[in-house]
């Protein structure tokens, strides 16, 4: 498990996005300002997507839980009962994006940190199944994957920051975040997405990331 405690400990680090990655060797580590401008602009292409194209909530690390799962059990405030067939029984976690404490795993959504639909726009249209399935079921990031609450979740839809943010106390980390996603995956920006980002980024002079390229 990869993910223990980390929402806590990002929120303690400047409110930014920190990915730890598995060889110091292979990080990348930049400004926010600097890693924004390195991000590829482009018109988004939406043509062909399809959310089936991108398997999600696999068990690709054999461990006997989904991705989701994964996540939901990471992330918890309260643990989680593990049943069999790693069912999850009760449990507490708390949404970043709106401020709410959620009870039950029924009532928690995993958000894709830069939307599936946002992904295929942004140059996964060009990708292989395998590779979007990689995504899909992002864990070796401590940001791709987040619990937050249905609500919240379903406000955000497949928006980009240039049309929706989550409450203005976190927008540094949910920049950082999205930027460290973006990065990591080698994903382009389109012109109103970039100047959201550079916007929003302004209230975050001192913020540094820390990544691994996906591979």
């Amino acid at each position: 498990m990869i993910k223990n405690m980390r929402r806590g400990l990002l929120a303690a680090a400047l409110a930014v996005a920190v990915l730890a990655p598995s060889s110091p060797a292979q990080a990348d580590e930049v400004t926010l300002m600097d890693a924004i401008a390195a991000l590829p602009v482009a018109e988004e292409i939406r043509e062909g997507y399809k959310r089936e194209l991108y398997p999600h909530w696999k068990d690709d690390d054999k461990n006997g839980c989904s991705s989701r799962n994964d996540v939901l059990i990471a992330e918890a405030i309260e643990a989680p009962t593990v049943g069999a067939g790693c069912t999850l029984t009760g449990g507490v976690w708390h949404s970043y994006y709106d401020d709410v404490m959620v009870s039950g795993p029924s009532g928690v959504d995993v958000d894709h940190m830069v939307p599936l639909a946002e992904v295929h726009d942004s140059g996964g249209y060009g990708w292989t199944t395998e590779r979007r399935r990689r995504y899909a079921n992002d864990l070796g990031s401590e940001v791709t994957l987040v619990g937050v609450s249905a609500r919240s979740n379903r406000q955000k839809s497949d928006q980009d920051p240039s049309t929706w943010m989550p409450r203005a106390e976190v927008h540094c980390r949910y920049i950082g975040e999205w930027v460290v996603t973006k990065s990591r995956w080698g994903l382009s920006v389109d012109q109103a997405e970039r100047e959201a980002l550079f916007r929003y980024t302004a209230d975050c002079p001192n913020a540094r990331l820390v990544y691994e390229p996906a591979v």
